[in-house]
């Protein structure tokens, strides 16, 4: 009788301990259902037409920019980042608009602009460069006096552009607007063909997309304003410019500081621009 005793006990008692984990395992299961659906969606926005800042690839985005704020969200849990495509007047337009939280797209800063937008610490330095047909001498925005080029109506370079040509009339280049979605490889095929003379944008995006698209009758010219401002050559993410895009603000810029001295923006850096042109620790203080 003891005996039946003991073993009834024993396996009362693993049942009992069998129970308790089965418990503890559906407690955490909940937890972990219960995080998930705390979780806050941020909307990325971005073109994938501005590469190597942001493509696509199998119709998926991707880039510097667009794994930038992959990596930094995976450092934030409480968020869920979802990246949308979009021309790139709908990024800027849409985060202004709130549809939008985050803008990742090669955006330079301009004072109209951060009326409009929180800015992250910067994410790569660059410059400001002209792709040209390779016979074309040019020094500065003077020797472009007269030249045509297409433009967006909101894009950064635009309004270099404009401003130059308020400052100098008499030595105005010709700007044509085009549509947000024209992209930019279009833009300079237009340059190789000889529809316009010029395209003012970022270095490192001309450089590969010439390579990518064969232009090899095109060279690429860092070029300099007369005003020397403290943003130029600088890309950031835009927030949306409410309560919550300051914080948002705040936390991204936090981690991009964390991945900057562990190196992790200067692997992608390499990876998607062939080279280290992430900012210096000053910028992230």
């Amino acid at each position: 009788m003891k005996t039946y005793k003991k073993i009834g006990l024993s396996v009362l008692a693993l049942s009992t301990i069998i129970a308790l984990q089965a418990c503890g395992q559906s407690a955490t299961k909940s937890t972990d259902t219960a995080s998930k659906s705390e979780q806050t969606t941020i909307t990325v926005a971005t073109d994938a037409d501005t590469k190597p800042f942001t493509y696509s690839e199998d119709g998926k985005a991707t880039g510097y920019d667009v794994e930038v704020a992959r990596a930094v969200f995976k450092e934030l849990p409480e968020y869920k980042l979802k990246v949308e495509i979009t021309d790139f007047d709908s990024v800027v337009a849409g985060v202004d608009s709130g549809r939008y939280q985050l803008g990742a797209n090669d955006v330079g800063w301009k004072k109209e602009r951060a009326e409009k937008y929180y800015f992250s610490a910067p994410l790569s330095k660059s410059n400001n460069a002209v792709a040209v047909k390779s016979a074309l001498k040019v020094n500065g925005f003077k020797d472009l006096a007269g030249k045509s080029t297409e433009v967006l109506p909101s894009a950064n370079f635009t309004t270099t552009l404009k401003a130059y040509n308020d400052a100098n009339p008499d030595k105005a280049s010709q700007l044509n607007y085009v549509d947000g979605n024209y992209p930019i490889a279009s833009r300079l095929s237009d340059v190789d063909s000889g529809k316009i003379d010029f395209i003012l944008y970022d270095a490192i995006s001309l450089k590969t997309i010439l390579k990518d698209k064969g232009l090899s009758d095109l060279k690429v010219v860092n070029i300099k304003s007369d005003t020397v401002d403290a943003h130029d050559g600088l890309e950031y993410f835009i927030f949306t410019k409410d309560e919550a895009g300051k914080k948002l603000q705040g936390k991204v810029d936090k981690v991009l500081k964390k991945l900057q001295a562990n190196g992790k923006l200067k692997e992608l850096s390499e990876k998607y621009f062939g080279g280290d042109f992430v900012p210096s620790a000053d910028y992230y203080k």
